[in-house]
């Protein structure tokens, strides 16, 4: 069985993850497709949940032998991708997936499944409010949180690219508009 896919990109700090972790709590049949990375955990990150974390190796030898749907290295030598064997285990359970992923990431799924998967860009209101989330998380040292940024507003340039733009200016209304956009598109 080949369901659907529910494509959530946009810049680091846009809000990705909390629409995408609203719209799993529903009882739409969706499933989040847990994306492999060569870099090293976060702290709370666990192997399984948030990645599959692997080694460079391991990310290259399965490049080579054809396990990804999409890869690509976002930072140098630091690469993330949707193995194959993922979107199985989700069709698996007859449920839809939902990805939280990069804007190039997103758009490679876009490209391949075509009118299966729906692709929403979640743009911040600006980049100085994106900059405050970015802070606000603590998780970035200055050069790392320059680097985001930088990568941000060359993103935001592929918004149009996307089936639908969601603005994540008020987290009430944004998430009501994702359900809305998933719910149509899940009856189609």
């Amino acid at each position: 069985m080949e369901g659907k896919l529910c494509i959530f990109s946009g810049p680091s700090g846009a809000g990705k993850s909390t629409l995408v972790r609203h719209l799993l709590g529903l009882d739409l049949g969706l499933a989040f497709s847990i994306s492999a990375t060569s870099r090293r955990p976060r702290k709370g990150e666990k192997h399984g949940r948030e990645y599959y974390f692997i080694t460079l190796e391991e990310f290259q030898a399965k490049i080579n032998c054809d396990e990804f749907i999409e890869w690509e290295e976002v930072y140098p030598g630091r690469y993330y991708g949707t193995l194959k064997c993922e979107l199985d285990r989700i069709w698996e359970k007859g449920q839809h997936a939902i990805f939280d992923i990069d804007v190039q990431g997103g758009l490679n799924l876009k490209k391949g499944f075509g009118q299966n998967a729906l692709s929403m860009f979640v743009m911040p209101p600006s980049l100085q409010v994106l900059e405050e989330r970015l802070r606000a998380r603590g998780t970035d040292q200055p050069d790392s949180l320059r680097r985001r940024l930088e990568k941000a507003e060359w993103e935001m340039r592929y918004a149009p690219y996307f089936d639908k733009i969601l603005v994540n200016d008020q987290l009430d209304s944004a998430l009501k508009e994702a359900e809305s956009m998933v719910k149509n598109f899940l009856d189609q």
